[in-house]
């Protein structure tokens, strides 16, 4: 399993090409050499890619907006290509989609989709938060009714640990019963905050990543495990994304 950085921790320094680069520098010097692109700024990506080679960084892993799928798959498909990158990413479902009238409408939608995506040698990977855990008002989990109508060689999901536990999921119990849907995972802490919880480094909460990380690196399906921190509360990410992989490289005898 190799472990990568998702750009969306620093989106705020990956907003147009120069800050992209000192941005790559910086995280190909923590000594990263994968990524996921998601949330960097309008920057074509014939530029990305050539950012990404002058700093020894592969792109394993996008996020696109839906409408790429649904107008415009065989350009996504090109820019993929490009890339290197067989994973391609949705966020999340959009609000329209999350209603008892429409939920049903995505998987007619995205079928085609991800057919053709498939038929290029590639996989659509969905990235979960804690919604996708809720009842719908017929008593079915939408991620249930999600894995039933899409099968493992046409979606995975890209496991968001910390969205895992704030659904109130057994993180490492459901990875290993869904170990086939698993090529890529987002690594998240989480730590109390009052009432709520907060989002942290890997290793600086209180969500079980001994146990998570073991999981995934013997699975024999992950390939890419990806730090992600949405938010970092002030203190810089990209200390946040060098925290992250120093613990993960130290459970793990990485770098």
């Amino acid at each position: 399993m190799k472990i990568g950085a998702q750009l969306y921790t620093v989106r705020m320094f990956a907003q147009n090409e120069r800050d992209l680069g000192r941005t790559l520098e910086k995280i190909a010097a923590m000594g990263y050499e994968y990524i996921q692109v998601s949330g960097i700024g309008n920057i074509a990506p014939e530029r990305v890619k050539s950012l990404c080679d002058a700093n020894g960084l592969h792109i394993v892993l996008t996020h696109n907006p839906e409408h790429r799928f649904l107008g415009g798959i065989d350009a996504l498909i090109e820019e993929h290509l490009m890339y290197g990158a067989k994973y391609v990413g949705l966020g999340m479902m959009t609000d329209r989609y999350r209603t008892p009238d429409m939920f049903d409408d995505f998987f007619r939608d995205f079928e085609k989709p991800l057919m053709k995506l498939k038929d290029n040698g590639m996989l659509f990977m969905y990235h979960n938060h804690a919604l996708e855990f809720a009842r719908l008002a017929d008593g079915r989990v939408m991620m249930d009714v999600m894995l039933e109508k899409f099968p493992a060689d046409m979606m995975g999901i890209t496991a968001d640990t910390y969205w895992m536990q704030f659904a109130g999921l057994d993180v490492n119990d459901w990875l290993k019963n869904h170990a086939d849907r698993l090529p890529c995972v987002h690594l998240k802490d989480m730590i109390p905050d009052g009432f709520t919880a907060k989002m942290a480094a890997v290793g600086s909460g209180n969500m079980n990543f001994p146990a998570i990380l073991d999981t995934l690196n013997h699975n024999g399906v992950t390939e890419y495990a990806l730090v992600e921190q949405d938010d970092c509360y002030g203190e810089s990410p990209f200390a946040c994304l060098k925290k992250s992989l120093d613990y993960v490289n130290g459970l793990l005898g990485g770098k």
